[in-house]
């Protein structure tokens, strides 16, 4: 059976090895230890699917605790279609919370543009009585 060291794997996964050793602390790996006082950790091609599916979890922002348990599952394969309802409830839960931040951002962008318009009008309103040019929002950033 093919074994990994965490140097492997964080080379591997472009990680690095406290990061592996991050998720052994949380549970989400669980390597066995050989040499000398148990100091090399060795992973099985097990564990690099656990590794791997915690990666792929963290991309889709899902919380430890919910990579935690769809690994956990991953562990007992005994009943597939119950570990699959449960996937589709995290990744509903995960959705839901994402579309609440998109609308929170269109939200916030919204009341952002009402600001910017409103300190041109202002400006815009300051320099012509002073008969200066007015404020260009597109030039702003350039400005900094």
């Amino acid at each position: 059976m093919a074994t990994y060291t965490i140097t492997e794997l964080a080379r591997e996964f472009d990680i690095t090895p406290r990061a592996i050793r991050f998720y052994e602390d949380q549970g989400l790996l669980s390597p066995t230890r050989e040499g000398p006082s148990g100091r090399n950790r060795v992973y099985t091609a097990r564990e690099r699917t656990h590794l791997k599916l915690t990666l792929r979890g963290k991309r889709l922002g899902l919380s430890l605790s919910d990579i935690k348990s769809l690994v956990d599952m991953y562990r007992s394969p005994k009943d597939t279609e119950a570990q699959l309802q449960s996937f589709l409830v995290v990744l509903a839960r995960h959705r839901a919370a994402l579309e609440q931040q998109r609308e929170d951002i269109e939200v916030m962008l919204a009341e952002i543009s009402a600001h910017e318009e409103e300190s041109c009008r202002l400006l815009a309103q300051s320099n012509m009585s002073v008969g200066e040019p007015s404020f260009d929002p597109s030039r702003a950033e350039e400005a900094n």
